[in-house]
């Protein structure tokens, strides 16, 4: 670990259908001196009216999101606004916006967080089989970069996490202008990328920094970033016109934001197991150390939502023994046949249960892989104390992007893979309010492939806007 510390600062029955048709045919440019064109078609339209919170349907999507709307009748005065604000500024994202089912309105302090792989230029150099379908021209960083900071600052977020980062300087002083700060820990070893993390200076303060250096535990050259951010005691969430009690009650707003990058190698699931653990511990300490303060842990976790890495983090015990390290991250089952993310949801939408990949087997653990996964070469059983949610299984999203169980169906898609290994995971102290969506399987196989002319790289940012749970209390 390496530490640098801050002086701290002072029925379903009842659900009627809803069905719209649209046809958008849309030509425009990120300049906002470009002229537009565009013509649209619309037919027929039938509203509708939600009572109780249910996964969308299959319904038709657009190949340029705005925010999904719930029944305009049952939604208060908030969610509207909010749909309102939504539409108007993150036209240019293409994605869309899905809010949560509960009344949020509520809530006064909230953070909006992205996590984003944005592909390193020198992994671009060293896996060009990667990218045998994509143009050399979106391969560019100059032109990658400039994507990518124009997309983050359509999502209005507070706090960034980039992953494969080995060009900082250039995002440093492009965020920069946005009024962000941030901090930069590159991977040990041979490696010239790492991980970054921003944060809106006018927002939160830096109270205290830690990396992990895996390496320094036996466990390869990846690092990890664990952040202490202060809300600042003029911010008072979305409301601006708050009370001076409120105000007063922001000073104590704190959070642990780590970000991590975690190792691919698929037949090494001891490694990435013990990586997993060892960012779940030291947050933990962090959060108990500062007061038992919220904790928001994202990144690229190079495992897929069927897995028994994902296990162990949203359910905090996993016993190892039930499990093939090589097959643990249930990476190497797809990634290595370069399936797309649909076959490996056969099995859960057949069963109806969620199973992780590595299923119940004989495969016998070593000490020495014990002891990387576990830290203890007797420990069969792992346990974590954090209470960890997915944001995205917090709020409902399309069958056109979600998997059954909830999480998206892709955030990384190259020649090699299309699924999803990259989360946001909170602490119970926070709610999601809204999160963005990605983008549907058939959206993306008409890319051949990321980067495209419209994403700066081969993973989808994922963002959520996190509210303090407390907040609610009493309302």
């Amino acid at each position: 670990m390496r530490k640098r510390e801050f002086r701290q600062l002072p029925d379903e029955k009842s659900r009627a259908t809803f069905k719209r048709k649209h046809t958008y045919f849309e030509q425009f440019h990120f300049n906002k001196q470009t002229k537009r064109q565009k013509w649209v078609s619309r037919e027929t339209e039938t509203k509708t009216l939600t009572l109780k919170p249910q996964p969308l349907p299959n319904v038709p999507f657009l190949n340029r999101f705005h925010s999904v709307r719930p029944c305009s009748s049952s939604l208060s005065r908030w969610q509207k606004n909010m749909q309102r604000r939504s539409n108007s500024s993150h036209s240019k994202a293409y994605r869309k916006w899905v809010f949560s089912s509960y009344d949020c309105s509520n809530y006064k302090d909230k953070v909006v967080i992205v996590s984003y792989n944005i592909l390193g230029v020198g992994n671009v150099a060293k896996h060009p089989d990667l990218y045998l379908n994509v143009p050399k021209k979106f391969l560019e960083w100059d032109r990658r970069k400039d994507l990518i900071c124009e997309e983050v600052n359509c999502y209005n977020a507070n706090i960034l996490c980039f992953q494969e980062v080995d060009r900082f300087k250039d995002l440093d002083n492009l965020l920069r202008k946005g009024g962000f700060k941030g901090v930069y820990k590159v991977r040990t070893g041979d490696a010239c990328d790492g991980c970054a993390l921003f944060w809106k200076e006018k927002m939160f303060t830096l109270l205290h920094e830690e990396n992990i250096e895996f390496q320094d535990f036996g466990l390869r050259n990846n690092v990890a970033q664990l952040c202490v951010l202060k809300m600042n005691q003029h911010q008072s969430g979305s409301d601006s016109h708050a009370k001076p009690s409120k105000i007063k009650a922001v000073q104590s707003r704190s959070l642990v934001v780590g970000n991590i990058h975690v190792l691919f190698n698929p037949k090494r699931g001891d490694i990435k197991l013990g990586q997993v653990r060892l960012f779940l511990e030291k947050a933990y300490e962090l959060s108990q150390q500062w007061g038992s303060i919220p904790v928001i842990l994202v990144g690229d976790f190079n495992s897929i939502p069927q897995s028994a890495i994902y296990q162990f983090l949203a359910s905090s015990e996993l016993n190892v023994l039930l499990h093939d390290r090589r097959r643990i991250s249930g990476h190497s089952e797809y990634a290595s046949q370069g399936r797309e993310i649909r076959a490996q949801n056969k099995d859960v939408a057949r069963h109806g249960v969620w199973m992780p990949v590595s299923r119940q087997l004989t495969y016998t653990w070593s000490d020495e892989e014990l002891l990387l996964a576990t830290g203890n070469k007797s420990a069969t059983h792992m346990r974590h104390k954090l209470n960890l949610c997915s944001a995205y299984l917090g709020v409902s999203g399309r069958h056109s992007t979600r998997d059954s169980h909830g999480e998206p169906l892709a955030t990384s898609y190259h020649s090699e893979f299309m699924g999803t290994v990259d989360y946001i995971w909170h602490t119970g102290e926070l709610v999601p309010v809204r999160v963005l969506e990605t983008l549907p399987i058939d959206v993306l196989r008409r890319n051949t492939g990321l980067p495209s002319e419209r994403w700066g790289s081969d993973h989808l940012a994922l963002a959520c806007e996190l509210a303090f749970a407390d907040d609610n209390k009493g309302s």
